[in-house]
């Protein structure tokens, strides 16, 4: 689906890594606003149970710019495997979604 907005999710290892990608994504206008805050993670990778603090992200945009944001962020991104997901907002405050268009593009 093309039109539409949508919220995307990443992971990153530090603050300082979700500060420059945020500040990236807003910059470029892939994103209009970009959260981030602390997560504990559990995983396994590569045979090995991990358990760490890590940093999740929650990017707002347009469907129609996520080939580009998941390019940007890959380009900046330090892991092996970008933990990067998308969920489409099914609705919400019509002025805040008028507000992303605003400021993506």
């Amino acid at each position: 689906m093309k039109n539409g907005h949508i919220s995307v999710y990443i992971i990153v290892p530090s603050e300082a890594e979700a500060s420059n990608i945020a500040e990236s994504l807003v910059e470029s206008r892939l994103a209009a606003c970009v959260n981030f805050f602390p997560v504990k993670s559990v995983y396994r990778w590569e045979g090995k149970m991990i358990k760490q603090g890590e940093y999740a992200m929650i990017a707002k945009t347009r469907n129609s710019l996520l080939s580009a944001l998941k390019q940007k962020v890959m380009s900046l991104h330090p892991d092996a495997v970008a933990c990067i997901t998308a969920w489409q907002i099914a609705g919400g405050n019509e002025e805040y979604l008028k507000w992303i268009d605003e400021e993506t593009s």
